[in-house]
This record gives structure tokens, sequence and C-alpha cells, in this order.
């Protein structure tokens, strides 16, 4: 009996080693609100608002993005307004709002700049809140909240709006939506607008 076990044990072993290769993982897609969030080149029609005089300077700060890549708020401000949106994965208030602000935030492409900033949260987490509510602009992760805190933000949302050259325009605690964050923008920052 165990001789023609033999040639069956040969036989599977052969077999197995015959095998398909299994198919290569699919690749793991890029983090949302990393570099290629960035904006791309100002362009030459920007038409904006001096920044009033008495306009307190808005706190610079550093960070990572959501892929790590190092950022600088001042080098983008330095070009263009930026708009500062503070939230967090668990936040239902900023889920309800996260899609109107994502699409304007693509109406103003280049011209102003969305950046999120993700307080108190894990990176699978965000990564999952910007999948699902097509988040395209760049995001910082402020897992100690030391930029929250610099702006004063104790719990999100929050809407922080800063000037080219880094004026502190206004904040808004709790948020702003979409429709009233555009109006805003319209009368604040850019003199190319009705």
């Amino acid at each position: 009996m165990r001789r023609a076990l033999l040639p069956m044990v040969l036989a599977v072993a052969l077999l197995g080693g015959c095998r398909t290769p299994e198919p290569d993982p699919a690749p793991t897609p890029p983090p949302v609100g990393g570099a290629a969030a960035l904006p791309g080149p100002v362009p030459a029609d920007l038409a904006l608002r001096p920044a009033p005089g008495t306009a307190p300077a808005a706190p610079a700060f550093t960070g990572a993005l959501t892929d790590g890549t190092p950022f600088a708020v001042a080098d983008v401000w330095a070009q263009r307004p930026v708009v500062l949106t503070f939230f967090t994965s668990w936040c239902t208030t900023c889920a309800d709002s996260q899609a109107a602000l994502g699409e304007l935030a693509r109406s103003y492409r280049d011209r102003v700049v969305f950046v999120g900033v993700a307080g108190a949260d894990q990176a699978d987490e965000v990564q999952e809140y910007l999948r699902a509510h097509r988040v395209e602009y760049p995001v910082v992760l402020d897992d100690q909240q030391t930029i929250s805190r610099s702006y004063a933000v104790r719990e999100p949302p929050a809407v922080v709006l800063v000037a080219k050259g880094g004026a502190l325009l206004r904040g808004w605690p709790g948020g702003l939506d979409a429709p009233a964050l555009d109006q805003r923008l319209r009368e604040l920052v850019l003199a190319d607008q009705p």
C-alpha cells in the first residue's frame, strides 16, 4: 500500500509546484490630500482685494500632508488666499457640509487654496473620510492639535480665511456653509468678482 501512495504523493507535489501564480494585488491608491492635491500655478488674471492694514497676521504653521509631504502654509498664502477647514472624520457636522465645501474648492481651484486640517484623528480614518467625501485639496494632519490651538479651534468644524500675504481676515467657529463662504470670498478677497 505504501508503494501505491508514493506515486500519488509525488503527483500532488509536482502539480502543486505548477500552480498558476496568484495575480498581483491591486496597487494601493495614493493617499487623498497629499502632494498631488497641492495647487498649480497662480492664474495670471487673479485680481485680489488688499487686506485691511488692521488685520492681524495669521499663525503660520508647518506640518505633514496625508502622504507625509512637508507642508508650510506660509508658502501657499505668499501667492494667494487660503481657506483653512478644520475637521475630524467623526464630526457629523463636518461630513454634512463637506460635499458643498469640496465643490466650492473645485470652483476656486488655484485662485483660492483650500487646506484641510484634520485634528485628533487616525490617518486611516481621515483617508476614509476624504475618499467618501471626494476631498481634492491638501490636508494637513494635526494629531496633537497644535495647529487647531494656534487658531483657537476648540472643536470642529471651523473655517478660517487668510488673505494673500498671511493677514487673518475672518474665522467661523462652528463652520460656514458653502454659499456663505462663497459670498465672503467675493466680498473679502476677490477683486474680479461681482
